[in-house]
């Protein structure tokens, strides 16, 4: 069957104004707040050095120096070296305020960056297999990028321009208050459009963060299943997808910096207006006596600290709208529920040693479609060898989620322990002692870019050197290991390609084995190995299971001839459960699997492949 799994859902904060999300963003990373207000009050202190300059030069020119009279350096002399203070004693603050800004906001954003990565862990594997996982990582890493580079850059020159401007606006209405109207006329219509200009912004930029993320899926998928491209020949198709993906930002980028360019024109326009009514209005009021041409002069410098915070305002506008877009997608994964919920320290403790598990009435469905199981009654022995069998898309893979609690049941309750009486919801049991109870082993054992020493320690991460040899001893690999080129030292390359997957399997199987698990879920570890490879994995594999819960999902029948018992799905129910011999004597649904599989054995000349995968297509 095919189930059509939804997407993370939108939050309310993609609903939110820039202000809000700005405030959750920050509440999310309190770091960024420490001391805040004292690096705002020094980046206010670091504007008043560019405001001596203006009130420099009106002295020096009312002293004489514009009228051509007798002007000395000593009638100033005074002025000039507090002056001269003030702009090195600035230029000592705004360095301690960006040192301040930069230490506070990229911890906060280094802990943001954290909650975002362990979040994402949090999720179930149905949300998570339902995003790209382009889409998971440009959330944690460009997106996070992008509001870094406001804070440290954008955010920042927000409040030294305001504060500018205010100094400005203030020592402009202190020489004349008639030019200070002039000019603040002149950006009316500006400030007035702001908002407009925002929204849409705003609307581009939540484009441009959603097709990055896209852009790095279809980018990172081809480069990580490189060898299909090339096997199937479709590199052409693969380019153009890829090429489809780029075409998309930039052109989400264009329209933005349409907008840019529009609101950065307007700045302009409003700037040169002013400079021009000012030097207009200004020559009028010095004929008239009202100003002294220092004044005049000083009062142009001060409009250029005026018009210069306003027109940086439409890159400050431009990386605002940029960055909290950026914000507003990571805060929509925080906010993702975890549907599968760790209780955490509160949780209850398994025994050690074997372990039993028991469904009852357990019911599943994904969002949307119908069940997968339905109303499943069984209980699973403490050191049962329990093979699972069934047609593709009859519930087995889900069956085993379950138990592993990668995925939480519609309805009904998992329960898992050992002994007498009501065992433990497996919802109650924290994550950490689960994982560390009960182990699943895929069909497909994915190992990291890094030593085979390492990637046996993600089993244990304390193991010694001489505790990873005896495992190799204790599961009969040490002919394997002996023809590795460098030990425990071999390099086993980005997803272990550097290894066979018969080789990833068996480095799986010693991961599981330094675990030391009470109850092991495998998905047939040795289904798809050369056969050498596959009697070491069995023999592995048996000593593993020795004493041990283990439930496997059998794609193959031999598989389940040697389990001590079998459990038969068909079509999302339970509909057999016994040994082979019993099964087979009752001929239901495994009897005419297992007739099926002589019948190809009989045809071949050899043991056949599990009838299983032949069947319904779909989802299991």
């Amino acid at each position: 069957m095919t189930v059509t799994e939804p997407d993370i859902p939108e939050i309310a904060q993609s609903r939110q104004t820039g202000m809000q999300i700005i405030r959750r963003g920050l509440a999310l990373s309190p770091a960024i707040k420490d001391g805040l207000w004292v690096t705002i009050l020094l980046a206010v202190l670091s504007t008043t050095g560019g405001s001596v300059v203006p009130i420099l030069i009106q002295r020096t020119v009312d002293s004489g120096l514009g009228d051509g009279g007798d002007a000395r350096l000593s009638d100033i002399a005074g002025f000039l070296t507090i002056a001269a203070f003030l702009i090195l004693l600035t230029a000592g603050i705004a360095y301690w305020m960006r040192i301040r800004l930069f230490v506070a906001s990229e911890t906060g954003l280094a802990q943001m960056r954290v909650d975002a990565f362990r979040h994402v862990h949090d999720l179930s594997m149905l949300t998570q297999n339902s995003e790209r996982r382009g889409v998971l990582v440009s959330r944690v890493t460009s997106d996070i990028d992008q509001v870094s580079q406001f804070l440290q850059f954008t955010g920042i020159q927000i409040v030294v321009s305001a504060g500018q401007i205010v100094v400005a606006t203030i020592i402009m209405a202190y020489y004349s208050w008639q030019l200070t109207i002039v000019v603040l006329v002149c950006f009316l219509p500006l400030a007035i459009s702001l908002k407009w200009f925002a929204q849409r912004l705003s609307n581009a930029y939540d484009t441009v963060r959603r097709t990055v993320g896209e852009m790095i899926a279809v980018i990172a998928e081809p480069v990580v299943g490189a060898s299909v491209v090339r096997a199937h020949a479709i590199e052409r198709r693969t380019q153009d997808r890829v090429d489809a993906g780029i075409k998309g930002n930039l052109d989400a980028n264009v329209k933005a910096q349409k907008l840019v360019a529009v609101t950065f024109a307007s700045s302009g326009v409003a700037g040169g207006l002013a400079n021009a009514a000012v030097l207009a209005f200004g020559v009028i009021l010095g004929v008239a006596g009202d100003l002294s041409m220092g004044t005049v002069i000083a009062f142009a410098f001060l409009v250029g600290l005026f018009v210069g915070p306003v027109q940086t305002a439409t890159q400050v506008l431009t990386d605002a709208q940029n960055a909290i877009a950026s914000w507003r997608r990571v805060i929509d994964l925080l906010d993702t529920p975890a549907d599968v919920v760790d209780p955490g320290p509160a949780g209850v403790t398994l025994p050690e040693g074997s372990l039993g598990a028991r469904f009852e009435k357990v019911t599943f469905a994904y969002p949307g479609g119908p069940n997968v199981l339905t109303d499943i009654d069984v209980e699973l022995a403490p050191r049962q060898r329990i093979a699972v069998v069934g047609e593709t898309g009859s519930g087995k893979t889900t069956f085993a989620k379950l138990l592993t609690r990668l995925m939480d049941p519609t309805d009904g309750v998992v329960r898992i322990g050992a002994g007498e009486g009501t065992w433990p919801d497996i919802s109650t049991v924290s994550f950490a002692d689960l994982r560390h109870h009960v182990l699943m082993v895929p069909q497909e054992g994915f190992l990291f870019d890094a030593t085979l020493r390492d990637n046996l320690r993600y089993g244990r991460r304390d193991a010694t050197d001489q505790e990873l040899l005896d495992v190799v001893a204790d599961l009969e690999l040490d002919d394997w290991f002996a023809g590795l080129p460098q030990g425990l030292d071999t390099r086993v390359g980005q997803r272990g390609e550097s290894l066979s997957a018969g080789e990833r399997q068996l480095v799986a199987l010693l991961r599981s084995a330094l675990a030391d698990p009470g109850f092991i879920v495998l998905d047939e570890a040795t289904s798809a190995v050369d056969p050498q490879t596959e009697l070491r994995a069995t023999r592995a594999l048996d000593r593993l299971l020795d004493g041990r819960s283990s439930v496997t999902i059998a794609h193959r029948l031999s598989t389940a001839e040697n389990a001590d018992r079998i459990l038969v799905f068909d079509a999302g129910r339970l509909t057999e459960d016994g040994t082979h011999a019993e099964l087979v004597d009752a001929g239901g649904v495994y009897s005419r699997l297992h007739a099926s599989w002589i019948a190809q054995a009989s045809l071949s000349g050899q043991r056949p492949a599990d009838p299983t995968a032949s069947s319904v297509t779909g989802r299991a």
